[in-house]
Parts: structure tokens; sequence; C-alpha cells
């Protein structure tokens, strides 16, 4: 079948992949090189926690403007614009060493990246059938773990040879080397001379969704399905952001894990975590092939990633750092799967003219999450020295995550222009 459509589309797959892939290493820098940086410069964990909260702060404001502006002018500028913003901001943090400092560069930090996944599920609108956006997304969104697991091989590697400032140096000098393929490679499928007549109507099977007109954020706030979403997001994405920025501090703290031997955990966290991507976006697939509604079957693979989040709370009894590493990574697998759908859900749900904004949307609620939890487990760590606290918000959060979806957004609803 893919011999006879053609398969150009999957190319545009894979750039997505290592955008989401660079994106992902310029974010985690910071994660990585965290307990030597605070012992250096002799940041508290609320100190950290702000610089923390800055990247997230500016990723709110980003997700809202870079959104409404890749509706606009289109993936292919916006993506130029913000990685371009990413890298020089990424690059920026070898030049200072204060709190107040780092918090600036992770504010530029946050506006370059928070372009990445409304671009990225604006794209995947624009270039594949319904059918097909679960499985993509859930392949471009592999990017992200493959990100978190270069980042620990690579980074203790060159901050001990070289020092930490080219870890960062050579991190932002990434994305410069994905604009020079992005730049001549991309054009939407209406525009592409390299596809076939053949793949670009399959491409564009589902075109009956409105082209002409605008559904602006401020008017989508209105429908119950956009408030299901961005609850959603509010709950969970504060989890993939521990996860991101505090899991070498809490492998630091708790086993003693240390710069030299940090990469081995992580490496199998993220791993896992990949096939849960994948598996994710196959699970709703395969259960829509098996003539599912797209947004129940779509909700069911939520809930099944719900439930293998659970066991987190465990993490922090165990004295076995493979344990926890299990627990950890069971989680970030069920997130992954379940990242793979709420995405989807949004394309699913409304016009592709509007994809972008609403994704952006959600995602400045759910970085407005990140930015109270951020804040608030730096405090709470100071305070109690302890991650119960953590783990036993992160293993609910998923649960109440469905139930959100499960009592707002309607299985048979889309959100229709009048």
């Amino acid at each position: 079948m893919s011999a006879t459509i053609g398969n150009y589309r999957w190319r545009i797959v894979v750039l997505l992949f290592f955008a989401t892939t660079i994106n992902y290493v310029d974010r985690q820098v910071l994660g990585i090189l965290a307990p030597q940086l605070q012992a250096q410069f002799g940041w508290s964990e609320a100190d950290y926690g702000f610089i923390i909260m800055a990247f997230q702060a500016a990723y709110a404001i980003g997700l809202i403007s870079m959104g409404t502006l890749l509706d606009k002018i289109g993936t292919r500028l916006g993506f130029i614009v913000s990685v371009a913003l990413l890298s020089v901001a990424g690059i920026f943090h070898a030049a200072f060493s204060s709190v107040a400092a780092f918090a600036i560069a992770r504010f530029g930090l946050g506006i370059g990246a928070s372009a990445n996944f409304p671009g990225a599920i604006k794209t995947v609108a624009e270039w594949f059938p319904k059918k097909e956006r679960a499985f993509a997304t859930g392949l471009f969104n592999t990017g992200s773990n493959l990100g978190a697991i270069l980042t620990p091989l690579i980074v203790p590697i060159i901050a001990l040879k070289w020092g930490w400032q080219w870890a960062f140096i050579s991190a932002g000098a990434l994305g410069f080397v994905w604009l020079l393929f992005w730049f001549p490679i991309y054009r939407k499928p209406e525009l592409s001379k390299l596809l076939t007549e053949v793949e670009r109507n399959y491409i564009l099977q589902d075109e009956h969704e409105s082209e002409t007109q605008k559904l602006p954020w401020k008017s989508i706030i209105s429908y119950k399905q956009t408030w299901g979403i961005c609850l959603a997001r509010f709950l969970t994405d504060p989890i993939w952001w521990f996860f991101l920025y505090w899991l070498p501090k809490f492998l630091h703290s708790n086993y003693k894990i240390d710069l030299t031997q940090i990469g081995l955990p992580l490496i199998v966290i993220y791993v896992v975590s990949i096939g849960g991507s994948i598996f994710g976006g196959w699970l709703s697939s395969f259960l829509i092939g098996r003539g599912k509604n797209p947004l129940a079957a779509r909700k069911l693979t939520i809930f099944f990633m719900a439930l293998l989040v659970v066991p987190i709370f465990f993490t922090s009894f165990t004295s076995n750092v493979w344990l926890a590493v299990m627990l950890i990574s069971m989680a970030t697998f069920a997130h992954q799967g379940y990242a793979a759908n709420i995405f989807t859900i949004v394309s699913d749900i409304f016009p592709k003219n509007a994809v972008g904004s609403v994704t952006g949307l959600s995602g400045f609620a759910g970085a407005v999450g990140g930015v109270l939890f951020s804040g608030a487990v730096g405090l709470i760590l100071q305070i109690t020295g302890s991650y119960y606290v953590v783990f036993a918000i992160a293993s609910l959060a998923y649960l109440l995550c469905w139930l959100s979806l499960y009592l707002l957004v309607p299985d048979n609803q889309k959100i229709k222009i009048a």
C-alpha cells in the first residue's frame, strides 16, 4: 500500500522527529548539570525551582503567541524563527552564572521551544489523513525520548572534558544544523513538487475540513472540549517537566548518582519511554481500525496509560536504585503513550486551521501548571528534603486527566464553524 501511495510524508515526520530531539536536548542540558551547577554557584532548591519557572513561564507565553503565529504565517517560517531563537538562547547559557542571568537565558529558551509541538501537530494535520495522525504524532514525539537519551549520554562527556559551558554551546548549535535541512525541504503538500498526485490526494482526503474560516483561540474557550483538553494538560505536563529537570537531582540525592554515573539510569528510563510513544499511537489506531470511535479509542488508551503511572507513588520508598528506575520508566512510558493521543485529540476535534491555536492554548495551560508545580517542588524539597509528596501527586495526575477528558470531551462531537 505504501509503495502504491508513496511515502514522502514520512520524511516530514523525520524532520519533526529531529526538531523534537534537538528541542529536548536544549531543554535538558540544565537538568543534567544541575547538581554540579548548584554546588558550583551555591543555588538553593528554591533558586533552581525559580530558574525552571522562568523557562515554563516563557513557554506558556510562547505557546499562546507561537500557536497563533503558526496559524498565520505557517509552519515553515514559524519553525525557522523558533528554532533560531532556541539555538541562540541555548548557547547564551554558557555566558552566565547567577540565578537571575540563568533565568533570563531560560526565558529565551522557553519562547523558542514553545513552537515545537503546536508546529509539529499542525504539520501532521497538514501532511496526514486522520487515520494516520496518532501514529505519526507518536513517531515524531519519540524525538523527545531520543533527546532525553542523548543528553545524559553526551553532556557529561563534554562537560567533564571541556567544561559545562561547551555543553550548552554544543546543544544550541544543533538547531542551526537542522535548519539547513528544513528550509529547502519543507513545503505544504499542496505546494510540494516532490509528491506524487496519488500521495497528495491521499494526504488531502479529509479536505472537507474548513481551511478558510479562522477560529482564533479567544473564541475556542467557549467550548467545553477546550476546557477538558486544557485541564488534562494542566495536570500532566508538570509531571513530565519534573521528570526532565529533577530526575538527575533525585538520583543524586537519594542514590548518590553523580555526573559520571547518571547516563545509564536516564538512558534506561527514556529508552523505555520511546516504546510508550509508539505503543500509545499504535494502540489507539488499532482500536480505530477495529471500528472504535476515534475519540473513544484515544480516551481508552489514555486511561490504560494513567493506570501505569500510579505505582510511581512507591518510588521514594525504595532503597534500590533500579527498582526506582523501573517505576519511573513505567511512568515515562505511560506519559508518552498518553501524549501521542492527547495531541491527536486536538486535530480530531478542531478544524486544521485552528489546530495550532488550540494546541498552543492547551500547552499554555500545561505550562502554567508547570510553573506552579516547579515552584511547589522547589519549596517542598527545601522544606521537607523529601520527594514523597511530589511522587504522590504524580501518581494521581493522569487519572484526573482522564476524568477531565471523560467528562468534557464527548466521543461524537466535533467543533463546527457556523
